[in-house]
């Protein structure tokens, strides 16, 4: 993968100077071994903090040693000024945890009382505005904060990304998915710049990369990547210019950003003045890193780039689409898995999820835009979608979205794909979540959400969700229990 932050992680130990400095010390050396005898690196600061002078001389090694995202690691009860002064001058992602005590032995003199001082830490972080990353339970054995750490790591990726993302999008956001059209003023509150691009300007790129000398080197990975669903062979050749192209552009306008996404206008006049459909070139920058977004989603874009991050691996973006058809659930879906029918639903894109999260990829067309821009016939200009059933499995379906109001909120909801055939076109895989009923109607209508949501491959609602709230995002939600009533939701019903 590529786009992504490389994450360098430093712990600091802090002390409490009525407490033995050694304590901390031990305690912090200890956590480092547990964390390196799994396989992870952390750059271990030598200063112990105890003061605001100490805290300037780890910032300073911090610095040195290029850590971008940071520990800092109660030993004992700790100086709530100092350490969480730490936090705010280090800028970067931070992550609080404390020792517990190891034994009985130590309670007599070398008790450490940490879990104390992270009462103090917290209050200090809210003082000074510092939205820290503290684990479900942040005190523990060394193994227990070691593993408190191998989670931080990919919040702390996501965190260092939104924060250094540029958001290129090309086209206007199109009246007929209006809610796609969402403010961008919260998004330059998160520290993410948008590039806004005329399709005009797309198109001259584009042609200017004729012949490049470039293309047949993409044409061979594209078939090679495609294999059996190689179909439509005729089209690799304009995929392939559209594909540097896209890459070109991000390199010349980067800008001050390290990472990029893109949110791209794909339809109508698309098709008839590019000549094809770009799914199958927006699925192979995903795959890579670089998510790309139909209808000019800029939220979506956003979304799959922060499940990218957690997860390190390829994400898709997918229409909410339709549901289950009532034959389908009975013969492939009712006592077989423990999901009601309303709990199932059909996640659809005309072809921009990656191959390798697909079944079987197959270059195809796009069957809707044919009929509108070719009368049905022998397609042309609506060939490039990538099509097949996605692939069986866990699933995190989840996005960060500006309101109306200008506001942030989320939602996550955790579920699976199921193994059963969709019999239906596009990039689209029969999904399940439970209580999708209840959050479909208390959420994503309640709330005002578009149709897209970002899809992650596995359960990793824990670290998106540590994310946003890092990111300062107050709202966000998640498919209830039947035992827990939306604010929304009739109790009587």
């Amino acid at each position: 993968m590529i786009n992504l932050p490389e994450v360098k992680l430093g712990i600091v130990a802090v002390s409490r100077d009525c407490f033995p400095i050694d304590l901390s010390q031990r305690r912090r050396a200890a956590v480092v071994a547990a964390y390196r005898a799994a396989g992870n690196e952390i750059v271990e600061i030598e200063t112990t903090i105890e003061n605001e002078s100490d805290t300037m001389k780890a910032l300073e090694e911090l610095r040195a040693a290029e850590v971008n995202a940071l520990v800092v690691y109660l030993g004992n009860f700790g100086p709530e000024g100092p350490e969480t002064m730490l936090a705010e001058k280090f800028g970067g992602p931070v992550m609080f945890a404390a020792a517990a005590e190891e034994n009985i032995a130590v309670l007599s003199s070398e008790r450490g009382d940490a879990y104390c001082g992270m009462l103090n830490a917290s209050y200090n972080l809210k003082l000074r505005g510092v939205n820290a990353y503290i684990p479900e339970y942040p005190v523990g054995t060394a193994a227990d904060v070691a593993n408190m750490i191998a989670e931080f790591a990919p919040v702390a990726r996501a965190y260092l990304g939104v924060k250094d993302l540029k958001i290129i999008t090309f086209g206007p956001r199109p009246f007929d998915f209006l809610a796609c059209n969402a403010p961008i003023a919260p998004l330059f509150s998160l520290g993410i710049n948008v590039q806004e691009n005329s399709e005009l300007d797309l198109l001259a790129a584009y042609k200017a990369h004729a012949n490049d000398p470039r293309i047949p080197a993409v044409i061979e990975d594209m078939a090679k990547e495609l294999g059996d669903g190689n179909k439509m062979p005729g089209i690799l050749p304009r995929l392939a210019q559209y594909e540097i192209t896209l890459l070109d552009w991000i390199e010349a306008n980067r800008g001050a950003a390290k990472y990029v996404v893109l949110a791209n206008k794909c339809w109508p006049a698309f098709q008839t003045e590019f000549g094809f459909v770009p799914c199958y070139v927006n699925s192979r920058l995903t795959a890579r890193g670089i998510p790309v977004a139909c209808e000019v989603d800029m939220y979506g874009a956003l979304s799959e780039f922060i499940g990218t991050c957690v997860t390190g691996e390829s994400v898709t973006l997918l229409d909410i689409n339709n549901s289950v058809p009532a034959d389908m659930y009975a013969a492939s879906i009712e006592g077989k898995f423990n999901y009601r029918l309303n709990e199932t639903f059909m996640g659809f894109h005309c072809g921009n999820t990656p191959i390798c999260r697909l079944t079987k990829g197959t270059m195809k067309y796009q069957l809707i835009m044919n009929r509108g821009l070719e009368n049905g016939g022998e397609p042309d200009i609506t060939r490039g979608t990538l099509e097949g059933d996605i692939v069986p499995g866990e699933i995190t379906f989840f996005r960060l979205q500006g309101n109306k109001d200008s506001k942030l909120q989320a939602y996550i909801a955790q579920g699976e794909v199921l193994p059963v055939a969709t019999e239906s076109f596009g990039g689209i895989g029969v999904f399940a979540i439970p209580e999708m009923n209840r959050f479909y109607r208390h959420v994503l209508i309640a709330d005002g959400y578009p149709h897209h949501g970002a899809v992650a491959f596995g359960h990793v609602g824990k670290a998106i969700f540590s994310v946003l709230k890092m990111l300062g995002i107050e709202k966000v939600n998640f498919n209830q229990p039947k035992s827990m009533l939306y604010p929304t939701e009739n109790p009587f019903a």
